[in-house]
C-alpha cells in the first residue's frame, strides 16, 4: 500500500507531462500538414 503513495503521483506527473506535450505540439503546428510528408518519400530530391 505504501508504494501506491509513490507510484500514483509519479503516474499523474507523467500523464500531465504527456498532455502538456501534446497541447504544445498541436499549438506549434506539428499536426497541420499530414499529406506532404507522406508524399515527399515518393519523389527524388533535385540536385
Amino acid at each position: 500500500m505504501s508504494t501506491l503513495y509513490i507510484v500514483l503521483p509519479i503516474a499523474l506527473v507523467i500523464a500531465a507531462a504527456a498532455v502538456i506535450a501534446f497541447i504544445w505540439a498541436a499549438r506549434s503546428g506539428q499536426f497541420d500538414d499530414l499529406e506532404t510528408p507522406a508524399s515527399r518519400v515518393l519523389f527524388d530530391d533535385e540536385e
